[in-house]
């Protein structure tokens, strides 16, 4: 019995090691968000910067294209308070396959946004397999992206840092998710707007010399089922592709006196096809406003 009780000796080692390994992935983990999270909040514009309206009146839609139009009736009332920040909560899937069959892997997170200046932090643990998960930050910190994953929140498996392309296809999410915080799309906000038809409008957002434009679909009853972008960098293996990218909303209801979606499905449209590679819903939805 003696190589049973060595055996058991080794199983209690690898559990602490284990246990400790995690231990320490968490706290790293935690402070490089904390840290993550002072960039962010230290990028905002103070509260003094208004010549900008603190709640919106349907003045401010006149001249806009008519499903736009449409989109902040159904969204907001007179007299909303324009979203200064907000704190979400996800779960869902996603997707770890860039090609070939889809391998969907169960999430949580928390993201928190900042409206001016524009940015984000998307703070994702993902269950890899029984015991292992991957961390992931996905940000656009003051012009800057970020996408780093970590195993365990120890192990870097992706990195990717800076300005170019990386920057503005965090931008690219900070805009399109703005269905979350609609009052960013209002024409005080920054945004402007483009007709094209009864369905669809083009919205243009900028910081500092970053532009980005996407299409916007909107049904009938004016909520927004739809963001595509033409192209928007994309991580395959250690290369950044660029690829037709599209988000798709659903779900739509009441929270603070806005409508908004809180399910999503985001998407690269590939030649070979639409893949899915995040589907989420939202669990909590805090703002803060601008007044």
């Amino acid at each position: 019995m003696v190589w049973f009780k060595g055996l058991l000796l080794l199983v209690a080692l690898l559990a602490l090691a284990a246990a400790g390994f995690t231990a320490l992935g968490n706290w790293r983990w935690a402070a490089s968000t904390s840290a993550l999270t002072e960039r962010l909040e230290a990028g905002r514009s103070p509260a003094s910067d208004a010549a900008l309206p603190a709640r919106y009146t349907p003045r401010e839609i006149e001249g806009l294209p008519a499903p736009v139009q449409r989109f902040f009736r159904a969204t907001l009332k007179p007299g909303q308070a324009m979203v200064a920040a907000a704190t979400v909560e996800h779960s869902g899937s996603f997707n770890m396959a860039a090609t070939g069959a889809p391998q969907w892997k169960a999430f949580t997170s928390r993201q928190r946004v900042v409206i001016r200046r524009p940015g984000f932090l998307w703070n994702a643990q993902l269950a890899m397999a029984p015991g292992v998960g991957v961390r992931v930050h996905d940000a656009y910190l003051q012009g800057r992206g970020l996408l780093h994953a970590a195993a365990l929140g120890l192990f870097s498996v992706a990195r990717l840092e800076g300005e170019g392309e990386i920057a503005r296809g965090e931008f690219m999410r900070f805009f399109a998710e703005a269905a979350w915080y609609p009052t960013a799309l209002l024409p005080s906000q920054g945004t402007s707007w483009q007709a094209v038809d009864d369905r669809f409008a083009k919205a243009t957002l900028a910081d500092g010399p970053i532009s980005v434009t996407l299409l916007f679909e909107f049904d009938d009853a004016g909520l927004m089922t739809s963001v595509r972008a033409q192209a928007r960098g994309r991580m395959v293996g250690k290369a950044i592709e660029m690829a037709a990218w599209e988000g798709r909303w659903s779900n739509h209801q009441q929270r603070d006196g806005m409508t908004v979606p809180l399910t999503g499905e985001v998407a690269w449209l590939l030649p070979e096809g639409r893949q899915a590679y995040w589907r989420g819903t939202i669990q909590s939805l805090d703002y803060e406003w601008a007044e």
